[in-house]
């Protein structure tokens, strides 16, 4: 029996309750069969209704209580959900309004049907219920418009944001790309110019030998020397290169630095001595082992006991091992030297850099084999200097493989 007390409009919300089964099969028939419903198509049944019954309820809830406010939080909220889901699954916007405008055909043909049925549905009420569906159903759409659009704009920015950043790096590698062809340019002017330097004095030592045979012990001197200067050249190369190129894992083992700091005294003594200068070194009896790799901490030693040496005409040479704190120990190099100027502090690590110009003899590579090599065993490096006095080379490292800063 029919509950009279029913109002007109509630009967409708209630025969599209019933009949929404075959409204949504209604729908989706009429969805896939429009040409410009492009992705759609693409859709399985469920993804495509999957939030039609929402929006259907929030339009029964708005005819029961014939107050499209009092319910419009909800369908907003439905409407929304709903521009979401359609913008991931790839709808244009025309393409949402398109798939809606079709939802309100099939309403408005579900209205002419049950008003030709129910003759207590009168025409202003079939107006009124007319117009609470086009009030509902435009804000269904405009509320999933602007979601997808909000959709869209954070997508964009997200994408710009990317782009922005992935062009930062560009930029910052396309400058790295230029510090390197220009470091890179700067290594092939001082190789050639030290080159050209090594053979025209080897040339002229030969020269001298087929002018002045007197003279060939004097200048096979020469040449000997030249010759020297020019291997060692060659090899500061290819250990710099060695080291920048080496992207093998680092092998870390337990290192005896008395036995390490024993050996760079026997080999460093005499090159020093040679130039009556003093070795003084001291070693901190507290130490013990440290987990490293042997053969490069004693390249860092090596080159800033040859560097020492070099720059160092009087006076001494110190060599310190020594603890630094609970998880590390340092590696000390001092010398009496010539000193680095202020203005030259900021390059003193830079490829081919020399402290005292041409007059004594070097390729500019150990200081930067140093700091390639410090990067390598996690260790920090620090110097101070003074012109005409000296410099001081300070070197921390990690007891244990796994001890960082």
């Amino acid at each position: 029996m029919t509950d009279t007390r029913l109002s007109p409009l509630r009967k409708f919300a209630d025969f599209v309750r019933e009949q929404r089964t075959r409204l949504t099969e209604q729908w989706m028939k009429t969805v896939f069969g429009d040409i410009d419903l492009v992705e759609a198509d693409k859709l399985t049944y469920q993804q495509l209704a999957d939030h039609l019954p929402e929006i259907l309820e929030g339009l029964c809830r708005a005819l029961d209580v014939e107050d499209l406010e009092r319910v419009e939080p909800a369908i907003e909220r439905d409407a929304r959900q709903h521009g979401m889901v359609r913008w991931r699954q790839g709808y244009r916007i025309e393409e949402l309004v398109r798939e809606l405008d079709l939802f309100h055909q099939v309403l408005d043909e579900a209205l002419e049907e049950f008003a030709g049925q129910n003759s207590t549905f009168t025409r202003r009420h079939e107006s009124r219920a007319r117009r609470m569906v086009a009030e509902t159903l435009s804000m269904v759409t405009l509320t999933s418009i602007k979601e997808a659009v909000s959709e869209r704009d954070r997508k964009i920015d997200e994408y710009t944001g990317r782009l922005e950043r992935v062009n930062h790096e560009l930029t910052l590698k396309q400058r790295l790309v230029g510090d390197l062809y220009e470091s890179r340019m700067q290594i092939t002017r001082s190789v050639v110019h030290d080159l050209r330097n090594f053979l025209n004095a080897f040339s002229i030592a030969l020269q001298l030998i087929g002018r002045a045979p007197a003279k060939a012990e004097t200048a096979l001197a020469l040449a000997t020397r030249q010759a020297a200067d020019m291997k060692q050249l060659v090899d500061q190369m290819v250990e710099y290169s060695v080291v920048l190129g080496d992207d093998t894992p680092l092998a870390s083992e337990q290192v005896e630095l008395r036995a390490l700091y024993d050996e760079l005294v026997a080999s460093s003594r005499p090159a020093i001595e040679v130039k009556g200068l003093k070795l003084h070194s001291t070693f901190d009896p507290a130490l013990s082992v440290a987990t490293s790799n042997r053969l490069k901490l004693k390249q860092i030693a090596v080159n800033l006991l040859s560097n020492a040496t070099k720059y160092t005409k009087s006076g001494k040479i110190e060599l310190a091992f020594a603890t630094a704190g609970a998880e590390h120990w340092l590696i000390r190099v001092s010398d009496t030297g010539v000193g680095i100027a202020p203005s030259d502090a900021r390059r003193v690590f830079d490829e081919f850099e020399r402290a005292a110009g041409d007059d004594i003899p070097g390729t500019g590579l150990g200081l930067a084999i140093v700091k390639e090599l410090c990067h390598l065993l996690n260790a920090q490096i620090d110097f101070s200097s003074h012109e005409g006095v000296g410099t001081t080379f300070e070197i921390r490292f990690p007891l244990g493989q796994d001890k960082t800063e």
